[in-house]
């Protein structure tokens, strides 16, 4: 669960604002943006740091989204080192307020969306901690096609021309996609586009479209199933609550914790972002 500079317990998922400099920046923890001319920054989460293997996820069907180590059949998640990387090998996280709408059929890739944030890989060249807010710089997306859902990975940065600075690395990434469930008994996933990259203009508007199926989500004006869209500062929209609301019901979660992982034998954890 997250708190913001005021103290005020805030959704990860819903109450960051996409657009990072924005008017609401003064409610969010994180550091006030320069846009240089017409470059857009974005707010991301950080779930995963980079070189770590839990799958640390915002839980977008509990109030208020708190960022918790993902469990399948009641075993915490790890993804398996893919040779020659270790964990995430970036810092693995989602852009909020945007939402891959699952009854949304994607008109380039023919698959639903995965019924989360969009997800983004930010590849500088620091290790994040998780549930910190980091201003990135989009550069591009890929389309992963993931046990038949339309699941895109942004790709940003806090630099310019990656594959100067960076040699390798997208390569690497859709190598990674390709086959981090493979360990699991799964078979490989396979791309939109043969595993091409798509530009910076391309990745923007995926990003807008999917911030637009969050604000329906949001708004009601459709049905989001058991996704709990509690916020405290979306104005207009029907699930905004008080912040002695949202007090009570971090209050009644399951014990949560400030600050650093803990032994994976815990269930399940919160924790507030840095």
């Amino acid at each position: 669960l997250s708190e913001n500079a005021d103290g005020k317990y805030i959704s990860p998922f819903h109450d960051i604002p996409l657009f990072a400099g924005s008017k609401e920046d003064k409610e969010i923890p994180a550091k006030r943006s320069k846009t240089t001319g017409s470059e857009v920054l974005f707010n991301m989460i950080v779930e995963v740091p980079r070189w770590t293997n839990a799958k640390m996820e915002i839980a977008t069907e509990e109030p208020l989204n708190p960022i918790k180590h993902d469990t399948k059949k009641g075993k915490l998640r790890y993804v398996a080192n893919i040779f020659p990387h270790k964990g995430y090998i970036w810092n693995y996280g989602a852009l909020p307020q945007t939402w891959e709408d699952p009854n949304h059929t994607d008109n380039i890739t023919g698959c639903c969306g995965d019924n989360d944030p969009i997800d983004v890989c930010e590849i500088g060249s620091k290790v994040r901690s998780s549930g910190e807010i980091v201003q990135v710089k989009v550069l591009g997306v890929l389309a992963l096609v993931d046990e038949g859902e339309t699941d895109w990975k942004i790709i940003a940065i806090n630099i310019d021309d990656v594959k100067k600075h960076k040699p390798g690395y997208l390569e690497a990434t859709v190598d990674w996609f390709q086959l981090y469930k493979v360990p699991d008994g799964k078979p490989e996933n396979h791309f939109a586009f043969n595993g091409e990259f798509k530009n910076k203009d391309f990745a923007v508007e995926i990003i807008k479209s999917t911030h637009e199926h969050w604000k329906a989500l949001l708004h009601k004006k459709v049905d989001g199933g058991t996704i709990k869209c509690t916020n405290i500062l979306v104005s207009g929209s029907p699930f905004c609550c008080s912040e002695e609301d949202a007090r009570s019901i971090v209050q009644s979660a399951p014990a949560f914790m400030n600050g650093d992982p803990v032994s994976p034998e815990v269930d399940s954890w919160y924790f507030f972002p840095k």
